[in-house]
């Protein structure tokens, strides 16, 4: 398949890099304290943790709880790694055409970049750069407008259904669902991994092998 966009945005965790040991562990341990018997499930994959923490412990006692996932998460980022043909991909690109758009706040988001070799792009987006999470729209309208691209000639890389549908309803595009965790999304395609995936000259190219949908 080969199509021609602007510019890429990748969500992180799950697509560019495999946080789950750390991201498990960590919610493992905060639950103990703040939400007995919480399990990090799909459903919240893609999701802000400051969006998930107040769904789970309210107002009140938000901000003990937040800052407690925040350090649990830091301090295991260093468990993080590339997933397939993450690491080629991003080195390749050139600088001003593809960003990160991820649901983790900037300093974990940094820590695992960095842990997995990935390269950290000057218009990454974190957490902390929007007001409303995915699956609200604003995470990758605020990606392209770093960009300096409109939304419809960016092409988004998800695995959660949450960031699948923030991008469509920003006007992506395209959607790339990523592993086989985004089959069960509404991405419009869908690959085993990154590999063998290039964007040279605003040129997409996907290898046919590697689509699972």
């Amino acid at each position: 398949m080969r199509s021609y966009y602007k510019g890429l945005l990748f969500d992180n965790d799950g697509v560019l890099v495999d946080s789950m040991q750390g991201a498990m562990a960590a919610w493992a341990e905060w639950g103990k304290i703040y939400s007995p018997g919480f399990e990090l499930l799909q459903e919240h994959h893609g999701k802000r943790a400051q969006d998930i923490v107040l769904m789970q412990v309210g107002h009140e006692r938000f901000e003990e709880a937040n800052n407690h996932i925040n350090q649990l998460e830091q301090d295991l980022a260093h468990l993080t790694f590339p997933l397939a043909g993450a690491w080629e991909l991003t080195h390749s690109l050139t600088p001003g055409t593809w960003t990160i758009v991820t649901s983790a706040n900037p300093f974990l988001a940094r820590a695992r970049l960095e842990a997995a070799g990935i390269p950290v792009p000057k218009e990454l987006v974190t957490a902390y750069d929007v007001t409303k999470g995915k699956p609200d729209p604003e995470p990758y309208l605020k990606g392209a407008q770093n960009l300096g691209f409109d939304i419809a000639d960016c092409v988004v890389f998800e695995d959660a259904q949450a960031g699948i549908k923030a991008g469509m309803e920003a006007g992506a595009g395209l959607l790339v669902g990523v592993t086989e965790h985004a089959l069960d999304t509404d991405a419009d395609i869908v690959v085993r991994s990154l590999e063998g995936i290039t964007f040279q000259d605003g040129e997409l190219f996907i290898p046919d092998l590697l689509r699972l949908r």
